[in-house]
């Protein structure tokens, strides 16, 4: 079976956003432009420094129930320092977001940073957010794979892990919660997958989404919404996207509820998938912003040590029993490594 190669640096970095198992169980909170929205909705004036602020408590509270944190430098650097000790570092060099008014939606990278810069931070993985429909034009496709690459490059120099985030979309349709998009989310998820597999990437680990929307699966739909696939059939892209890779992946939540989340890992492990972990973000915190866009620091506070922190170990049991170990789909190029 093929396997992803390591160097030493970039194993080291892996273990440290791992837990002693080889599964990452990381918290997202690179959010930028969405969470500004999100605060701005409350009473609460919060500005620039309210967003430096919320990430530092999520950072403060919940990264001693998760194996890692990804954050982002524009707001995210002080909440980097105030991780728990042996809480791994990924940090998000890309733009927020893209520009609605281009066709494409191509991404782009933060101009004062860099795989060194990170790595300097204190990062132990590089990620970059890449928007990709598989089914696009070929000159727009070319220029992500380009960009793709050229983040590879940077991470191979540094000696550093590169995580690689796709999210996936129809470019001739922008409804992604849509019954239609659900029908073929499954191609566009598993396909996109497949084409960054390939070595000439460097891409060391995957986080993707779920190939299905459970909200269109049978058992998972709300009262008057017709599913669009069967559990069987559900099952069968798990499979499918598991058997499409030799790379280790993780899933993101995508904003659905914690619940749901747990459960569609649940699906995943019956399925056979062979998903190494998660990052994830608004499953975890997302009902905190309220709090903290309302009634403030102290009661945002305490709604993370006690629902955001059930959240990530509720996470973290439904892991054990579902995500297997990165470990499995490595080899290193020396012996004896040890931990390994």
């Amino acid at each position: 079976m093929k396997k992803l190669r390591l160097t030493e640096g970039k194993l080291r970095h892996l273990q440290n956003l791992s837990d002693e198992n080889g599964v990452i169980g990381a918290l997202a909170i690179d959010q930028r432009g969405s969470l500004k929205k999100m605060l701005a909705s409350g009473k609460i004036e919060t500005g620039e420094d309210g967003i430096v602020t919320f990430k530092e408590l999520i950072s403060t509270e919940l990264t001693p129930y998760a194996t890692s944190i990804l954050l982002d430098p524009e707001y995210g650097v002080p909440a980097s320092k105030l991780r728990a000790e042996g809480a791994g570092l990924i940090v998000a060099y890309e733009k927020t977001g893209y520009d609605a008014t281009e066709e494409g939606r191509f991404p782009d990278l933060l101009p004062n940073w860099s795989a060194k810069r990170i790595k300097e931070l204190g990062g132990d993985a590089v990620k970059v957010l890449l928007y990709y429909d598989v089914d696009d034009k070929p000159e727009i496709n070319d220029v992500k794979h380009a960009w793709v690459e050229r983040v590879g490059s940077e991470c191979v120099a540094e000696d550093i892990p590169y995580f690689l985030e796709i999210v996936t979309y129809d470019a001739s349709d922008e409804d992604v919660k849509s019954a239609a998009y659900a029908k073929v989310k499954a191609h566009k998820v598993n396909e996109a997958m497949r084409v960054f597999s390939d070595a000439r990437y460097q891409v060391d680990v995957l986080k993707v989404e779920v190939p299905v929307n459970m909200n269109f699966v049978e058992g998972y739909t709300a009262e008057g919404v017709e599913a669009v696939h069967t559990l069987d059939e559900a099952k069968a892209f798990f499979k499918e996207q598991a058997e499409i890779t030799h790379l280790p992946f993780i899933f993101l939540s995508a904003g659905v509820s914690a619940e749901l989340f747990q459960e569609t890992l649940k699906v995943a492990k019956e399925a056979g998938s062979n998903f190494n972990g998660v990052l994830c973000g608004r499953a975890t915190w997302k009902d905190s912003v309220d709090v903290f866009a309302n009634e403030g620091v102290e009661e945002t506070r305490a709604w993370l040590a006690s629902e955001g922190r059930k959240n990530i170990e509720d996470l973290n049991a439904v892991l054990a029993d579902t995500a297997v170990s990165w470990k499995e789909k490595v080899e290193v190029p020396y012996e004896d490594v040890r931990g390994f």
